[in-house]
């Protein structure tokens, strides 16, 4: 995604941000069709993803998933369900107070972490089983972000997420 001019109008609204997030939920998928497992911590590799999970060797561009807790409420209402706990939407982060696809193409830190906003994480047809006919599209806008690890460390709930300053002169502008 590339951005536009951090001077211009527009590239100083896509860049402020309301407040810092918080991590809510931290979940690795150990494997294949298996359930998520919900941690307190787990180290997150620079170009790869969260040690544990299945996707921890990855390409780098999906390292990380992220969803908004705000939106599980509207996911689970739009399902027809009381309630949506965040092992089954399949995502590594829960995170709060950040709206996550406002990152899309651009840096944030949690802790020691440095990822980037690669791409909207858009819902798989598993969320039909998962949440019952039509819970893809109850889910549809509001899967998350995904994210490449830049720079790695441990990664713990509570958290902060803040957004950093455009990377300019990278292929993200």
């Amino acid at each position: 995604m590339t951005l536009p001019p951090a001077d211009s109008s527009l590239g100083r609204l896509m860049t402020r941000l309301p407040r810092t997030g918080r991590v809510e939920w931290i979940g690795l998928r150990p494997a294949r069709n298996v359930s998520m497992r919900s941690v307190d911590r787990v180290e997150a590799r620079a170009g790869g993803g969260l040690a544990g999970d299945r996707y921890a060797g990855g390409s780098g561009k999906r390292g990380i998933t992220l969803i908004q807790a705000e939106h599980l409420p509207a996911i689970a209402a739009l399902a027809g369900h009381a309630s949506v706990s965040p092992e089954i939407l399949r995502r590594n982060l829960v995170v709060s107070g950040i709206p996550l696809i406002a990152l899309k193409g651009l840096r944030l830190r949690i802790g020691g972490l440095v990822l980037e906003g690669t791409e909207a994480c858009d819902p798989c047809s598993r969320m039909e089983d998962a949440l019952d006919p039509g819970g893809y599209n109850a889910m549809c806008g509001m899967g998350g972000l995904c994210a490449r690890i830049v720079e790695g460390g441990v990664l713990a709930l509570g958290g902060a997420v803040e957004a950093l300053a455009p990377h300019h002169g990278d292929e993200n502008g």
